[in-house]
């Protein structure tokens, strides 16, 4: 959902604007690594 709401205010978001949205939201053991993949792979 957070990918969506970036995505309405900025069509092209680069993988530290998606960190900085998630930062706050998921674990941070992993670095949203996998999540911001998924996310950027997404919005192609």
């Amino acid at each position: 959902m957070m990918g969506l709401a970036l995505r309405q205010r900025q069509p092209r978001p680069g993988p530290e604007e998606l960190r900085t949205l998630l930062s706050g939201n998921l674990c941070r053991c992993t670095g949203y690594q996998v999540i911001v993949q998924a996310i950027l792979q997404v919005m192609e």
